[in-house]
């Protein structure tokens, strides 16, 4: 009986999984065929999981009829540099606010929370005027400031929970050897929160690059126009190219899946050289 306990368990620990992984994999998967399918097959009355005849010509497409480099390249600059900046700023103020004691800071940490609670659609005009006031209206810097903005506080309360985690024996020997605070912070504690720095990196690529709402509102012309919003300008009034937006799906889950490969490659290193030093 309790071998027969464990080996239950196990069993349905694998089921869970399983069925966890085909609610993510059969969406890719049909995303997939129906990349690989012609206008003819994929407007058929017959539905095939395997294109009979497929074609990478959706896949060719996307870049050669539709300006999709230019997209890829702004999404890769605006999400890239607001989050080096989040991470940037999020780690100083995680390591100020795990620290330091100094009045009002759970109060602070209150309100960084309390900016999530709000649907972002409620700050797009509020942002729209201020940007129009500065001249930032289809700007990549407009974007760049309002995915930092939403980055940044959920980002702290992370970056504070993993400082919090790294004993604070640490600093107090490294003061002992005469190294002032923002020696300690940069040699000392941020290295060991290499897995934490990775963590939110991986939170706050994810949320720039999905963003729609922002990108479609502050930007209009082609040239400043992100992944996001070139896809939903192939949906059309009168047809979708349901081949094309497919394919370009699939080209825009490649940069989040290679990132969060990289990135949970240096969680695991991360972890371990903790350990062992």
């Amino acid at each position: 009986m309790k071998t027969r306990k464990p080996a239950a368990a196990t069993v349905a620990t694998y089921a869970v999984l399983v069925i966890s992984s085909l609610g993510v994999l059969v969406p890719v998967g049909w995303m997939l065929s129906t990349a690989l399918k012609s206008g003819e097959e994929l407007f058929s009355q017959d539905a095939h999981w395997i294109p009979l005849n497929p074609t990478f010509a959706a896949f060719t497409r996307v870049f050669t009829d539709y300006p999709f480099a230019t997209y890829f390249g702004n999404s890769l600059l605006v999400v890239g540099a607001s989050t080096v900046i989040a991470i940037a700023f999020a780690s100083f103020a995680g390591y100020g606010i795990s620290r330091f004691q100094f009045k009002g800071r759970g109060t602070l940490m209150g309100f960084l929370l309390l900016t999530q609670l709000f649907p972002s659609i409620m700050l797009l005009i509020p942002y729209f005027k201020l940007f129009q006031g500065f001249g930032l209206i289809d700007t990549q810097a407009a974007l760049i400031i309002a995915y930092v903005s939403f980055q940044l506080p959920l980002c702290t309360w992370m970056m504070v929970g993993y400082f919090r985690s790294i004993p604070t024996e640490l600093d107090q020997a490294s003061e002992v050897d005469g190294a002032g605070r923002l020696r300690t912070f940069w040699q000392i504690v941020l290295p060991l929160a290499t897995p934490g720095v990775a963590a939110t990196a991986i939170y706050a690529f994810i949320t720039g690059w999905n963003e729609y709402l922002f990108a479609l509102v502050l930007t209009s012309s082609e040239d400043k126009k992100t992944v996001p919003v070139g896809i939903g300008q192939l949906i059309g009034q009168y047809r979708i190219e349901w081949n094309d937006l497919m394919a370009a799906s699939l080209y825009a889950l490649v940069p989040l899946t290679l990132i969060f490969v990289f990135l949970q490659r240096r969680i695991i290193s991360g972890m371990t050289a903790g350990a062992v030093k």
